[in-house]
């Protein structure tokens, strides 16, 4: 056996043990992950959705957000800042009891009861809607053509910089 034949006898078994050893730290690795873990690839079932305790939780957590609004000026109930907090109480309300009676949250009876909630608290609340208008022609110009020239620069700025490093090696 010649010399190149040997050196290339010994990369191969050098490979095939480098592939091995790899093969073998894997399936180790894997063996531990799977000992390891804690869940289960089954999805499992959740109990069914009692939609009827849900409206009653629902109805009762919207009770308390009406009584809580109650203590607030209604000058003040489309100023956030004076019912934020019982606003987070009524959420996490009705999100609690979504959970207590097996259904997700939002559920589309907690979706039309906020709604409700919305419409008689908030309905006027709403503010002028504001009007939008193109810049003037100057400033779009500018705001089109500078992204467009830097992109040109910097293509010029990397060719004058490749041809810089053929020079210099």
């Amino acid at each position: 056996m010649s010399g190149n034949e040997m050196n290339l006898l010994i990369s191969a078994c050098n490979i095939l043990w480098s592939l091995d050893t790899s093969l073998w730290i894997n399936a180790w690795m894997m063996g531990a992950l799977t000992k390891a873990d804690t869940f289960h690839l089954e999805p499992t079932l959740r109990p069914q959705c009692n939609e009827s305790r849900l409206l009653r939780k629902t109805e009762i957590c919207g009770e308390e957000f009406k009584q809580d609004m109650a203590q607030i000026e209604p000058l003040q109930w489309c100023n956030l800042t004076h019912f934020m907090r019982e606003y987070h109480v009524f959420t996490l309300c009705t999100e609690m009891g979504a959970n207590n009676v097996s259904c997700y949250w939002p559920n589309p009876l907690v979706e039309g009861y906020i709604i409700r909630i919305h419409k008689h608290f908030f309905s006027n609340c709403t503010t002028e809607r504001e009007v939008w208008q193109d810049p003037p022609d100057n400033t779009l110009t500018v705001l089109i053509l500078m992204p467009i020239v830097l992109t040109l620069a910097m293509i010029a700025l990397v060719v004058w910089c490749s041809k810089r490093s053929d020079l210099l090696a």
